[in-house]
């Protein structure tokens, strides 16, 4: 008779694209996130959680079929078979609410949200298929006033989470004036604007790659096509070559400063409403960040960021770090971006039919805690718990009043729960935990009201420099002090420590 198999045991690992954060990392994060949040709470904005769960029908940009009904996003069908999906961004639940609830909330309605968003993408290195994101979004207000106030609060954000200025710049464009050019080369027809979407969309891509593909790239793709190095073939845009000019004078369009840049814009959208529009609104966000005392060394108004394809009406704006770092292979190159948005008219009018104006930003918080890394700016790890070591199992109760009176002190405290019976073992636990101070009370200590402390963090530092048993005996790592000094004392460590 054969033996029934065993049950495999289930592996122990995450998910592919998804990773795990542990304590430093963390608190790192917390800590960025209340600065950002501090800087829209003064701006006036106000907190916004969402489920993760959205319908996918509410979602809009990935709906279901046949094939693929995952595509996109992380979806389900619930027992009554509608669609369900994690969100994938925190605008499109932003939509949603503000149509729900738009008689309750005030016009223009001001708020921020943050969290994890999900995207069901192939993952690669330093991509995963869940992240953090920091949003802020006004609905509600058309005025280029409420786009020069999100420029503002994103260029304060990044200094006040670390990034000095002179390492950022915030680019700026219009997708008015981008839609004006099209329509000056003949891919946009105001009457008809869904003719030459596919075409329109094969330039967006071109722009997008000017720093991969450089101009000669993006001219090819712009015409006929374009085959890569390794022989495959993207097909163009099919513009003839004056017209792929006026693209690549759109894309070199920056002047010397911003008036000279909106001189050019003007000139290459003439006989486009639309475009000229766009300019004019370029020019009024720019006079309304200066007038704020921001300077050109932060604001840059910027033809060649595109910011997606079909899901911006208007300005738009990219925050990128332009200090070097150096790529895995050695190679010197800028960081790069770090927060990008703008004005997204039509999201709401999906739920209500009507136009609602809105413009927000969102920040990537991993990509800007990689940065502060990358410029030795991030903070410093935080200290662990004091512990309390165990000499007697049976003054459990002693130890406990021990980490009491310190954490009500404000202090963090925890007694050591392993097996006590090696203390080296407990000081090994300790240094783990990343531990500033170990409290230590035996029957000696007890009967004489005393406590030792032992300074762990200067206990290292002088370890490292010593080097005979004379200069150990002697080292001021390990005090004596009154119990009902533990407090302040262990309090006078951690303050030396840092």
């Amino acid at each position: 008779m054969a033996k029934d198999r065993k049950a495999r045991r289930p592996r122990a690992q995450q998910p592919k694209g998804f990773r795990d954060y542990f304590g430093a990392e963390v608190t790192a994060r917390s800590a960025m996130l209340a600065r950002i949040t501090q800087v829209y709470d003064a701006y006036g904005f106000d907190p916004l959680e969402t489920s993760a769960v959205e319908t996918v029908e509410a979602l809009g940009k990935f709906l279901p079929d046949v094939d693929r009904p995952n595509a996109g996003v992380f979806a389900w069908q619930d027992e009554d078979d509608s669609w369900m999906a994690l969100r994938y961004d925190l605008t499109a639940p932003l939509a949603r609410v503000y149509a729900q609830y738009r008689n309750d909330l005030p016009s223009p309605y001001r708020r921020y949200a943050v969290g994890p968003v999900w995207r069901n993408e192939k993952p690669g290195p330093g991509r995963f298929r869940q992240f953090y994101q920091c949003d802020a979004d006004t609905v509600g207000s058309a005025s280029a006033g409420a786009d020069a106030e999100i420029c503002a609060m994103l260029a304060d954000t990044l200094e006040a989470v670390g990034i000095a200025r002179g390492d950022y710049i915030v680019r700026l464009n219009n997708r008015k004036v981008l839609n004006g050019v099209m329509e000056v080369v003949g891919l946009l027809d105001p009457a008809d604007p869904e003719a030459h979407a596919e075409r329109r969309g094969i330039v967006l891509r071109a722009i997008d790659k000017l720093d991969r593909l450089g101009l000669d790239g993006v001219r090819a793709l712009l015409g006929e096509g374009r085959k890569d190095e390794s022989g495959d073939f993207t097909s163009g845009a099919g513009l003839s070559a004056d017209a792929a000019e006026v693209v690549i004078g759109f894309m070199q369009a920056r002047g010397a400063d911003a008036g000279a840049t909106i001189a050019n814009l003007r000139g290459l959208v003439t006989g486009s409403a639309g475009g000229s529009e766009g300019v004019d609104e370029l020019e009024r966000i720019g006079d309304l960040v200066a007038a704020q005392g921001y300077g050109t060394d932060q604001f840059l108004v910027d033809p060649s960021v595109v910011r997606g394809l079909g899901y911006y009406t208007g300005p738009v704006y990219e925050a990128e770090l332009t200090f070097e770092i150096t790529d895995e292979k050695g190679r010197p190159r800028q960081f790069g971006s770090v927060a990008g948005g703008g004005r997204y008219d039509d999201l709401v009018k999906r739920f209500t039919g009507q136009a609602v104006p809105a413009t927000g930003v969102s920040i990537g918080v991993d990509r800007l805690l990689a940065a502060l890394a990358a410029k030795g700016r991030q903070a410093a790890q935080a200290a662990g718990p004091v512990v309390v070591t165990v000499m007697d199992r049976e003054r459990m109760a002693d130890y406990q009043q021990m980490v009491r009176e310190l954490r009500d002190a404000g202090l963090r405290a925890e007694v050591y729960l392993g097996n006590p019976n090696k203390f080296g073992k407990q000081l090994e636990y300790a240094d783990t935990r990343q531990s500033p101070v170990a409290v230590i009370e035996g029957g000696d200590e007890k009967a004489r009201g005393v406590v030792q402390l032992k300074d762990l963090a200067l206990g290292k530092r002088l370890a490292a420099e010593m080097e005979t048993h004379d200069e150990w005996k002697s080292q001021p790592a390990q005090i004596e002090v009154p119990r009902d000094a533990l407090v302040a004392e262990v309090r006078k460590m951690i303050a030396r420590a840092g």
